[in-house]
């Protein structure tokens, strides 16, 4: 009653996609300066962002995107536009938000969505969802999508050690690194969504 194989295959590919490594100096950037309170419970309410993303267009993926009349390359795109401008905002030291929504809007933008749940392991789930032709297939899909999230969150939730090490100092040089490589993750996702855009025209 479970394919191991399958488990094994999209947990990788989720993996590769969702970088638990590669988010965690993103986080620490975008979560500075508040409580470690406030910050575990930003890394927990972003991975169920993540989550409910991922379900959500796992179930009905294909549904949403016709309804929208949107196609993935489009969402790659979009994806990689708000990556961008979130990246620069990182690289320039512009992250102070409105005080009263400043923890809500850090763990559903861009925590839980694009950083997490992002064109690539929406389109990744979608499409082993609809492969899943089996009642071992589809539990192997559903328990790889929830093991990779108990991954970020043990990722992010025991990242806020490396805070105590590399104090505030630290915390700035990490949160310009973060925006380095948030801009390359973003301007490669829109040449991905444009390279496929041309592919299909």
């Amino acid at each position: 009653m479970f394919d191991l194989a399958v488990f094994g295959s999209l947990f990788l590919t989720l993996f590769v996609i969702m970088d638990p490594p590669g988010i965690t100096p993103i986080f620490l950037a975008l979560t500075s300066g508040r409580p470690a309170k406030v910050q575990k419970r930003m890394a927990f309410q972003a991975v169920c962002v993540a989550g409910g993303v991922i379900t959500v267009f796992g179930l009905l993926g294909h549904q949403i995107l016709n309804y929208l009349h949107v196609s993935v390359p489009a969402l790659m795109i979009a994806g990689g536009l708000l990556l961008l401008l979130i990246a620069l905002d990182l690289l320039t030291g512009k992250t102070d938000e409105p005080k009263q929504t400043k923890d809500v809007n850090v763990a559903l933008v861009p925590l839980g969505m694009p950083l997490l749940a992002g064109p690539g392991a929406i389109v990744s789930v979608i499409l082993a969802v609809q492969k899943a032709d089996s009642v071992a297939t589809q539990l192997s899909v559903w328990a790889a999508i929830l093991a990779i999230h108990v991954v970020l969150w043990v990722v992010m939730r025991y990242s806020l050690l490396i805070i105590r090490v590399i104090k505030d100092g630290g915390v700035v040089l990490v949160t310009r690194l973060a925006g380095m490589m948030l801009s390359a993750i973003a301007v490669q996702q829109i040449i991905n969504g444009v390279t496929q855009v041309v592919r299909n025209s």
